[in-house]
């Protein structure tokens, strides 16, 4: 029977395991330090051990932290376990401040946990790393056959062999050609392929790695007897190795297919990002509410017409959604938006955005030249119109963080890689708005930076995007 890779966190159980008894360690040399005393002689600090084990197993599935862990380098890894640690710390407070227990734990003793947690957790990792690429500790290796044309071979070779921590021993190579060669990259050429079943059966292999056509008729035969045999095959699909794609294989309606993506979350993330939308939304349509009863008079006086403003905008994957903004502009604000065209900052059209715009609600430019501004000016740089947007988050068409949803006009103009910023439900925030929001008036920018979001999306990253937002809005920078 084949046993197969594990796959997401589950194939980086020794990390985990070497992780929590780190995080146990420290936490024992933190008290100890403090009281000379064993840890688990009391029972709240039982307790708390027993947290630090589940806020520790917890981030580590649902942040991913040990994604590409054994391909990191030094200053990578000091980065991604420093936000490690401090995700579980937040976890940990969040427990102590919940259950009131925050007078019976020392602050201390928890600083200095986090610290050996850090020091010695860095430490450790990078250490066991070393440990795996030089030696075969982590895995049983097992004996491979390579069937290729001969142009590939060589590359192909190549990049199998330069996987230390593979599992796998080639231990022949089987060429679709007739040729005289007689090793390739070192590996010996076994047999011809129209004996390649025969010596499958009589020799010690594991599996087979197929590179090769698959309308070849020898490459069915072989296929078909290595299934008739039960030895694995893997077959190379050429487009599920392009970079900048997540591959996996799955079932839709019976059959089998390979799968590639920008990158794809787990029920459990999805679920997790749904529960703090719903909490998120709640919050934030409550401070709407508010919001509006505050600013709505004055609107209606300045600019008579409804307070909220609706807008179609294009949602995930190009579904047309509405969105709810406070107005900020007058009644006519699309129609005089085409004689303004000459003044927008995006010279390609692909986003509008003016300096100075006299649709906004009290923008008036008197006759000294003096620009004047009013309620509307004030609301978009406090970025109070946006928050009728979370009844979109309450109700599922947008996300606390994601990407900006386009107007139907600007998604009219869109080229294929623009597209891929769609791939995701729209936003209040996101990786644009907190890298410089209205600063950034070249559209390919803007498209790089949600795309980049897409590809590295994990639930740390919205939290850090949450965080930075926060720190916009009340800076003001880059508000328009």
């Amino acid at each position: 029977m084949y046993k197969r890779n594990a796959q997401g966190w589950s194939k980086h159980i020794d990390f985990m395991v070497l992780d929590i008894v780190i995080l146990q360690i420290s936490f024992i040399l933190a008290y100890y330090l403090r009281d000379f005393a064993w840890v688990y002689s009391r029972h709240a600090y039982r307790n708390l051990g027993l947290v630090l084990v589940l806020a520790d197993v917890l981030v580590i599935i649902i942040n991913n932290s040990l994604h590409d862990v054994i391909k990191r380098n030094h200053t990578k890894e000091a980065f991604e376990h420093a936000k490690h640690s401090v995700l579980i710390l937040a976890v940990v407070l969040v427990y102590v401040f919940s259950s009131q227990l925050g007078a019976t734990y020392s602050r201390l003793a928890l600083a200095h946990t986090f610290i050996f947690y850090y020091l010695l957790g860095y430490g450790v990792r990078t250490l066991w790393k070393i440990i795996l690429k030089n030696t075969s500790f982590r895995r049983t290796r097992s004996n491979m056959l390579v069937v290729v044309s001969e142009a590939n071979a060589e590359e192909l070779l190549s990049k199998l062999l330069s996987d230390r921590q593979a599992g796998y021993e080639i231990v022949g190579v089987v060429l679709l050609e007739t040729t005289n060669l007689r090793s390739v990259h070192g590996v010996p050429v076994v047999c011809e392929m129209r004996h390649a079943a025969n010596y499958i059966a009589k020799e010690w292999i594991d599996s087979v790695y197929i590179d090769a056509p698959i309308n070849d008729k020898k490459v069915v035969r072989l296929m078909d007897a290595c299934a008739t045999m039960a030895v694995p095959t893997h077959y190379h699909v050429p487009y599920m190795s392009r970079s900048g794609v997540k591959r996996f294989s799955e079932k839709i309606g019976g059959t089998t297919v390979l799968t590639t993506a920008i990158n794809y979350a787990t029920p459990v993330q999805i679920l997790m990002k749904r529960v703090f939308d719903i909490f998120a939304g709640l919050l934030g349509s409550f401070i709407a509410l508010i919001i509006m009863a505050v600013i709505g008079p004055i609107i209606k006086i300045q600019s008579p017409g409804p307070i909220l403003f609706t807008q179609e905008r294009i949602g995930k994957n190009g579904k047309h959604i509405k969105i709810y903004k406070i107005r900020s502009m007058m009644m006519d604000a699309d129609d005089l938006k085409k004689d303004l065209m000459e003044q927008n900052r995006v010279k390609d059209g692909m986003m509008f955005k003016m300096d100075f715009d006299p649709r906004i609600i009290g923008n008036k430019i008197l006759p000294d030249g003096t620009r004047k501004t009013g309620i509307g000016e004030f609301i978009r740089k406090t970025s109070l119109d946006e928050f009728p947007q979370f009844f979109n988050v309450l109700g599922g068409s947008m996300s606390t963080v994601g990407t900006r949803p386009p107007t139907i006009d600007e998604y009219e103009k869109y080229h294929f890689h623009h597209r891929a910023r769609l791939a995701v439900k729209p936003g209040i925030t996101g990786m644009w708005q907190v890298s410089g929001r209205s600063e950034i008036t070249d559209f390919e920018e803007v498209v790089r930076l949600d795309t980049e979001y897409i590809a590295n999306w994990s639930l740390g990253l919205d939290l850090k995007i949450l965080f930075k937002t926060i720190a916009v809005l009340f800076s003001g920078k880059g508000a328009m």
